[in-house]
């Protein structure tokens, strides 16, 4: 074997972990930092802020007392209240023996003696602050991204092979074939209008330049052009990039986006053999579709044959800056249709209606960390904005040692007056564990195996 070889391949998993570790970092760190501040707010006293766990590569004591460190192993993170019991080191009865010893106002800065609004808040403050961070990123990428500009208006155009192309940049479009162009925000307006379109390889586009009106010719509005490769899918592993225009399929030439979609809906999973074009060079490249389970508005799923990649018009639409208030409402969308979406696939997965293979370990997620890096920075922050909504989600589920089985318990002690037993706390917290620990190992399976 040429050792040489195997450096790309070295410098990719370096790429993937280091994506990955950079998108985990972030999120714990603003998950923490809810902890952290609500806590401090409260009343509640940090003793530790740790991003990572194990031996301490660098460290600081803030004018509170709170020690910030950063530790070795990059996979979480914590936040140490003054009088947490240190389980892992066995001294339970002894942390507790000095909060008993404590005066009233020492005891009500520890995480114990804090009246119970205050350590409910402070637990229910990580997951907040994760779904906060999404709304806020989703809202800065629509607000950096703005609205397409009404009538659509030329911003660029993408490169194709082959079809004449009389579009410029700046052109406003008001028909094509004949068919006036509604507004973007016509409800249901644009989806009819695509459909209504006649499906061929140019097409007459009615457009205003400089003030004129008259008619030329342009490309299909949608190419089988690549605007997105998924990670972990049939097209990243032959490494299909965006910007390739598939020409042909099985040797039948394409030149709609739908085209290609019949050919690999119809595959039943059969190799395809592809002709991309990338940049002037005609290349060949063959792959299998796959079975995925993709998310519907009603909230079910259906399965369908697909190699992963995402298509869009032949032409980038010039946009005008979007109003903070649209845009941090369409982040609020987002976030609410990824729990939506989430809580809908464990339904489904726990039912049996689609494949346990969704669930995706820690090997996915860094391999997707590294994949949506690779595509660039905006990409890989609205994966970052995904994945704290997917991790505030599952911290607030009802399981002992996350916040949600802490939020349970504080419940529960609202209601009977009195915590529940340290003996049930044990119990309950080691079932917690264990469970947690087992679905990881099934994630774990499913990045190896599925």
């Amino acid at each position: 074997m040429d050792i040489l070889s195997l450096i790309p391949q070295f410098g990719n998993l370096l790429y993937t972990i280091l994506a990955f570790v950079i998108a985990l970092s972030v999120i714990v760190a603003v998950h923490e930092y809810g902890h952290y501040i609500v806590g401090r707010w409260s009343g509640i006293h940090a003793e530790v802020f740790s991003i990572g766990f194990g031996p301490v590569l660098w460290s600081r004591v803030d004018k509170r007392g709170t020690k910030w460190q950063i530790a070795l192993l990059p996979f979480g993170g914590y936040v140490k209240f003054l009088g947490d019991a240190n389980a892992a080191s066995g001294k339970d009865e002894e942390a507790m023996a000095e909060i008993v010893e404590q005066s009233p106002e020492e005891l009500r800065r520890t995480m114990h003696g804090a009246p119970l609004w205050a350590r409910a808040a402070t637990v229910a403050a990580g997951p907040i602050f994760n779904f906060v961070m999404s709304i806020l990123v989703f809202g800065l990428i629509f607000w950096s991204d703005g609205v397409s500009r009404e009538p659509l208006t030329v911003g660029s155009l993408h490169p194709l092979p082959g079809t004449a192309q009389e579009l410029q940049d700046g052109d406003e479009i008001v028909a094509i074939a004949g068919i006036p162009v509604p507004d973007f925000d016509e409800e249901g307006g644009w989806r009819n209008f695509t459909r209504s379109l006649p499906v061929e390889p140019a097409l007459d586009y009615t457009i205003i330049r400089d003030g004129e009106t008259f008619d030329v010719t342009a490309p299909w509005l949608f190419p089988p052009l690549i605007q997105q490769v998924a990670p972990r899918s049939a097209a990243m592993d032959i490494q299909l990039e965006q910007g390739d225009v598939i020409t042909a399929v099985n040797g039948d030439p394409i030149f709609a986006f739908s085209q290609l979609k019949e050919h690999v809906e119809s595959s039943d999973g059969k190799v395809l053999l592809l002709d991309v074009w990338r940049d002037g060079a005609e290349l060949e490249f063959a792959l299998a579709p796959r079975r995925t389970d993709e998310p519907q508005t009603d909230g079910g799923f259906v399965t369908h044959w697909r190699i992963g990649i995402v298509g869009g018009m032949m032409l980038e639409p010039a946009t005008e800056p979007a109003g903070i208030v649209d845009s941090l409402s369409g982040g609020v969308r987002q976030t609410v249709r990824i729990i939506e979406g989430s809580l809908s696939g464990i339904w489904h997965m726990v039912t049996g209606a689609i494949s346990t293979c969704n669930m995706s370990g820690p090997i996915g997620i860094a391999e997707t960390s590294g994949a949506m890096a690779s595509q660039g920075a905006q990409n890989f922050i609205f994966f970052i904005a995904v994945l704290s909504t997917a991790v505030g989600l599952l911290n607030l589920f009802p399981i002992p040692a996350l916040d949600g089985g802490h939020l349970v318990f504080y419940a529960y002690e609202a209601v009977a007056g009195k915590p529940p037993s340290d003996k049930a706390l044990r119990v309950l917290m080691t079932v917690g564990i264990t469970l947690i620990l087992s679905l990881m190992l099934f994630a774990v399976s499913n990045d190896l195996f599925c």
